[in-house]
């Protein structure tokens, strides 16, 4: 059974940092293009950044531009979201998605989802 699962998530004040991690199981991440995006109450959903898995190729919106990196871990079979100087408006549910395109991009159109992790910034 496919399944990703994310973590990481949590509460947070304002100004500060979280990671996020992305895994897979009955799968390896390793050859697939992720995808992080995010969906905060009464909000669209939104792709945050994501990571292609065919020359690596990135791409953040422009929101978290400077802010957050993504990265990907083969040996692990993990890709990260680092997540710094966040803001209120970060405050969503955060998901991981996958597929096997060899370009990424910001749309939803993935085929694997996780069940997502909670990021609160508050003080």
């Amino acid at each position: 059974q496919v399944q990703l699962v994310e973590s990481g998530g949590g509460l947070v004040q304002p100004g500060g940092s979280l990671r996020l991690s992305c895994t897979a199981s009955g799968f390896t991440l390793d050859y697939y293009t992720i995808g992080w995006f995010r969906q905060a109450p009464g909000k669209e959903r939104e792709g945050v950044s994501c990571i292609s898995r065919s020359d690596g190729r990135i791409y953040y919106a422009d929101s978290v531009k400077g802010r957050f990196t993504i990265s990907r871990d083969n040996d692990k079979g993990t890709v990260y979201l680092q997540m710094n100087s966040l803001k209120p408006e970060d405050t969503a549910v955060y998901y991981c998605a996958t597929d096997r395109r060899k370009i990424c991009g910001l749309d939803s159109r993935y085929y694997y989802w996780g069940q997502g992790t909670q990021v609160t910034v508050s003080s």
